[in-house]
């Protein structure tokens, strides 16, 4: 017998291959697919097919440069004329010798071949088409090998996972027969790929619901495989493919696998989807409730974290509330997973009926608070604040000792931390394991060197300085050694002085660009210069008028103040001066070029007022009232830093000290920004007094 024989023989026992064996088709030796094959596979000829076949029956070689015969069958929809130029051209090729290609060994079947993914010739018709071209090309070729319907390429898929993916129904329906036909339906449907899913996945990601139907109407327990992994219902759930979900419970009779990966299971998925599927779920299996996954959530875990699914959270609770006590491989219990979402409305919900789940800690000892303060969740610190049940845990200490108020402290984040500090139930003297109370945290976050005075750490430092800083027991030289690293270390000054340098750069553009612009409006005034030819020639047409005075005033405030401004900067960005006078200088020039900006908008709108005033007074009124903006804007942030505090102080300190504190604050604030204002009105008074007089 010769080697083709041989060959052939051995494709034919692959027929009766156990399932089992089946693997062992994963490690053949790929052998090309002939492109003239391919080609009549992606276009679905079954003459061209038939031709090919025909010549590899004749043992004539295999052809790959193609005749214009071959060419007209590979366009020929007609199978019925195709069969008849078949016959007629096996005969003529080899009498004329139509081109081709050097003769393959013998025992190279043409079938046998694979492209580069490792297709075979019927991979790549189950994938490009379901006409009655393409399924008679199945046909043809599952005929002659058998074997290729359970083949599978690189990826593990059989033709049967490349139509289901394909969304070809018809393809699919002809494939499931041929494999019915050799008693082997289970054997190709139970096939999984590489990524152990079988070809009903496939269905379920394209949504093909007359898919889904063939492969269940062939194997109803197909919904059970694989036995270890993403199940079909979960795929379909977590894809929000509900009504094929409902089809695989109803044609499964309920007997169906709820797995998904990482121990998930169906309800998991269900519950990132919404409150019908879910309903669905534990109406099919309540048990799902009691499951966790791999990192120990359960289904309340899941739902906590979805701050717009209170809905869902109420449903999985009431099914089994159990898991409210329940922690996940973190330690975080639902409660704390909610904190940490900001989801206020299902902390109620759990709060409501298990008031002592308040108290869970996680693995580093922290209740829901403290996970709410370090994500920032302003709304639930608010709530436990604003709840006197719940007033038992806002002192409450984890594994290091911090309290909310500690951690609220070293979040810097001023409206949690205004909330506890305005609960009266929070003491701000507890110290954690270290001995620091609040106050020294916050003593140790000011900032260093040159900084922002209005930084969120020194306000949140104000506030408990108030009540005494020294809350630890200790001397003040002890507690003024504990806190030495308030000062610059030498390591330090290196990014200290390049801080100065880029902040002089910045700030010596805007003072630069303040003194041009004082400079011209001082020649340019409004309403003009007298003519030559009248008395006072050259001076200004609106000199003596109390306005014109303010203007000049305020024009030269600007000038003037930018100009220190600008000294003060050229010092700071010098590398000879020592840091600690570069930053007194730094420090003196933001002042003035504050002080400059205030008087620029002063100038800008007395000059608009002069000008308008005569023919447009109602524009002129709210131009000067929209120019205090820019004056406003300089210390917005102090206004709603002090705005926020206000209420905490008042509740720790009374109405009094309040008024008292934020009154002086509020003056220092005024002297500082608006200082050029006495300045500007009070000569424009004394200028017009002493021409009265």
């Amino acid at each position: 017998m010769d080697r083709r024989v041989a060959c052939t023989k051995s494709t034919r026992e692959l027929k009766i291959m156990s399932s089992s064996d089946m693997d062992s088709l994963r490690v053949m030796t790929p052998r090309p697919i002939n492109p003239l094959l391919l080609a009549s596979a992606c276009l679905g000829s079954s003459g061209a097919l038939n031709f090919l076949f025909n010549r590899e029956d004749a043992n004539v070689p295999p052809m790959i440069i193609p005749s214009q015969d071959f060419l007209y069958l590979l366009h020929t929809a007609s199978s019925s004329s195709t069969r008849i130029l078949t016959t007629q051209q096996s005969s003529n090729d080899v009498e004329d010798g139509v081109d081709h290609a050097p003769a393959l060994p013998a025992e190279s079947l043409l079938l046998e071949g694979v492209d580069t993914m490792g297709n075979t010739a019927l991979h790549v018709v189950a994938t490009h088409g379901e006409s009655t071209e393409f399924l008679e090309c199945a046909g043809i070729i599952s005929m002659r090998e058998q074997f290729l319907l359970f083949l599978m390429n690189q990826k593990g898929e059989t033709p049967l996972h490349c139509a289901a993916r394909a969304g070809k129904s018809k393809m699919v329906s002809l494939l499931i027969d041929l494999a019915r036909s050799c008693n082997r339906t289970e054997t190709l449907l139970r096939t999984e790929n590489v990524l152990k899913e079988t070809a009903l996945h496939e269905a379920i990601r394209v949504d093909n619901e007359d898919i889904v139907k063939s492969l269940l109407e062939a194997d109803p327990l197909l919904t059970n495989y694989p036995t270890e992994g993403t199940s079909p219902l979960y795929l379909a759930v977590l894809q929000g493919k509900y009504r094929i979900a409902v089809i695989l419970y109803d044609m499964s009779n309920g007997n169906l696998s709820y797995k998904g990966p990482n121990y998930k299971n169906a309800l998991h998925a269900s519950t990132m989807q919404g409150i019908g599927i879910t309903k669905l779920m534990l109406t099919w299996n309540n048990v799902l409730t009691a499951q966790q996954d791999i990192d120990g959530n359960t289904h309340l875990h899941l739902a906590s974290s979805f701050n717009k699914h209170q809905s869902v959270f109420l449903l999985l609770f009431e099914a089994n509330p159990a898991p409210v006590y329940l922690a996940d491989k973190e330690g975080l219990f639902p409660i704390h997973v909610a904190a940490s979402m900001g989801a206020l409305e299902i902390i109620v919900i759990i709060l409501d009926k298990y008031p002592t789940s308040a108290g869970l800690r996680t693995t580093q000892g922290k209740t829901f608070l403290h996970v709410a303060v370090e994500k920032g969740r302003l709304n639930i610190v608010e709530f436990v604040c604003g709840t006197l049940s719940l007033a038992w845990i806002l002192n409450m200490r984890d594994n290091d000792g911090s309290t909310a108020l500690y951690l609220a402290v070293q979040t810097r984040r001023l409206r949690i931390f205004c909330s506890l500090y305005g609960n009266k139930e929070v003491h701000l003297s507890l110290a954690n394991n270290k001995g620091e109370t609040p106050a020294d945290l916050s003593r140790d976050l000011l900032p260093l060197g040159a900084h922002y005075e209005s930084s969120t750490a020194k306000n949140i430092y104000l506030a408990l300085q108030a009540f005494g800083t020294n809350q630890s027991g200790l001397r003040w030289d002890q507690f003024e050694t504990k806190h030495s690293n308030l000062e610059l270390k030498p390591i330090d000054w290196d990014r200290e002085e390049e801080k100065v340098k880029d902040s002089s750069q910045i700030l010596g553009v805007g003072s630069v660009l303040i003194a041009s612009v004082a400079f011209g409006a001082t020649f340019v005034v409004p309403g003009g210069f007298i003519a030559d030819d009248h008395t006072n020639r050259g001076t200004p047409t609106l000199a003596g008028r109390y306005t014109f005075d303010a203007f000049m005033m305020a024009n030269a405030l600007a000038f003037i103040c930018s100009l220190i401004a600008t000294i003060g900067i050229t010092m700071s960005g010098s590398s000879l001066a020592e840091m600690r006078s570069r930053q007194i200088h730094l420090f003196v020039s933001a002042l003035f070029i504050s002080s400059s900006l205030t008087s620029l908008a002063a100038a800008f709108a007395l000059g608009v007022y002069m000008v308008l005033a005569p023919v447009a007074h109602g524009t002129a009124i709210v131009i000067c009232m929209f120019s205090p903006l820019i004056v406003l804007y300089k210390f917005l942030e102090d206004l709603i830093k002090y705005g926020i505090l206000a209420r905490p102080f008042y509740i720790r300190m009374g109405l009094i000290q309040t008024l008292k504190r934020l009154a002086l604050r509020m003056v220092y604030i005024l002297l500082m920004e608006l200082w050029p204002f006495i300045f500007i009105f009070g000569w424009a008074a004394i200028a017009r007094s002493h021409r009265e007089h």
